[in-house]
């Protein structure tokens, strides 16, 4: 109902569990795919694996969408290829938002989920020394600390703010990251923040 009411939105498919979703993004090749977690038969992260995981040719941008109960889930999506995390309460205005901002290639990750994700596993990170990257070395100082502010949920715009400096600065900096470490999105880059205990 709230897609459909959107004039820059099509809705091209609709499915009812995983593995339609599957046969139907890629027969109708969608710009988005708005993937739930929890559905009959395969579920969203199987799914998502399917589409937008490793080795996957053409893979879709899924954006998944997740309640607060389902968080353990939120890393091994993310690691499934999903381009985005939005929680089912979001309002309407953040959902049309979030499928813009995956459409255009970008990621995006909830700063709450963030935070929640970061309070269930922080324990469980290791140490920066057990998983150093050789790349991070490759880094300059700046674009560690945009790496850092990226991992935490900050955007563009935020970060921009943060370090008194242009968004167009920000833009490029995030990009450099990326090449640098050799990551799709922003979604990756959070994940490799946490994964090597640099936030």
């Amino acid at each position: 109902m709230i897609l459909s009411s959107e004039p820059d939105l099509q809705i091209v498919g609709e499915a009812g569990d995983g593995g339609s979703a599957i046969e139907a993004a890629r027969k109708l090749d969608p710009d988005v795919v708005l993937m739930d977690i929890r559905m009959p038969g395969m579920d969203g992260i199987q799914a998502t694996r399917a589409l937008a995981g490793p080795g996957v040719e053409n893979p879709k941008k899924v954006l998944i969408l997740t309640t607060f109960g389902l968080d353990e889930y939120v890393v091994e999506s993310l690691r499934a290829g999903a381009s985005g995390f939005l929680l089912k309460d979001s309002p309407p205005e953040d959902l049309v938002e979030a499928i813009h901002i995956v459409a255009a290639g970008d990621a995006l990750l909830a700063p709450s989920i963030t935070r929640r994700l970061l309070d269930k596993v922080a324990s469980r990170l290791p140490s920066a020394e057990d998983h150093a990257i050789p790349a991070l070395q490759e880094l300059t100082d700046r674009e560690l600390e945009v790496l850092k502010l990226v991992a935490r949920g900050l955007s563009n715009a935020e970060i921009a703010e943060k370090l008194v400096v242009s968004e167009t600065t920000v833009k490029t900096h995030v990009s450099r990251v990326l090449a640098k470490l050799d990551l799709r999105d922003r979604v990756q880059a959070v994940i490799l923040a946490y994964e090597t205990g640099l936030v």
